[in-house]
């Protein structure tokens, strides 16, 4: 598979688990289709969006490859025949394996079309982090919840940068780009799901004296 390839199904990839993320929480809460729809849209496409303004890519790759549009409204149309299954099999965890499949990929994405556009290590670190997280954050303001990133002390952020920095790290190396791509999705994804399944927590900020 060319790398080109595989950037393709990992941004697919982090788009349906993201989109799903976001379609758990909008159902949760009762909302009606186009709040469903426009929560789903907003988490699959929110990270890669800004991403894409950052780095001055035009069109943006939701409307460049209209094929994500078509699965995210498929997700949303089909979901009444298979998410309810989903929930009572796997509870809590679909959201927070979705979440995390969406952090790690996105995370990758982000880091290597930063790379592409000839941004320095750092930045597109910092790039591929935020391409994993704005979609969440956009989701949590959209349901009128401050964004679990900022209270949720349970690495999230941070795992999206470990993963980013595992990638670059065996790039450099010279380990193929498909690998190196693999192993940081798995860093991040895993990392994560570690981090909820063992409740990691990151210390609180020490608050001014009164």
């Amino acid at each position: 598979m060319r790398f080109s390839a595989l950037l393709i199904a990992i941004e697919v990839g982090g788009t349906l688990a993201f989109a799903m993320s976001g379609l758990i929480e909008a159902t949760r809460r009762r909302m009606d289709i186009v709040g469903v729809f426009s929560v789903a849209f907003v988490s699959a496409f929110g990270g890669g969006t800004v991403r894409d303004i950052l780095l001055d890519r035009r069109p943006l790759f939701w409307v460049e490859q209209q094929l994500y549009l078509w699965l995210v409204l498929g997700m949303v149309f089909t979901a009444p025949l298979w998410l309810r299954t989903l929930q009572h099999k796997l509870g809590g965890w679909l959201m927070e394996f979705a979440d995390a499949c969406g952090l790690g990929l996105f995370a990758i994405s982000g880091t290597t079309l930063a790379m592409r556009a000839g941004m320095s290590p750092l930045v597109s670190i910092l790039m591929g982090a935020i391409t994993a997280v704005v979609g969440g954050v956009s989701r949590d303001v959209l349901c009128n919840e401050i964004p679990k990133v900022y209270h949720d002390h349970r690495p999230y952020t941070l795992c999206a940068l470990g993963g980013c920095s595992v990638f670059l790290g065996l790039a450099a190396l010279g380990l193929p780009a498909q690998l190196a791509s693999l192993v940081g999705i798995g860093v991040a994804t895993g990392s994560r799901l570690l981090a909820v399944a063992l409740d990691w927590r990151l210390p609180s900020w020490p608050s001014a004296p009164n």
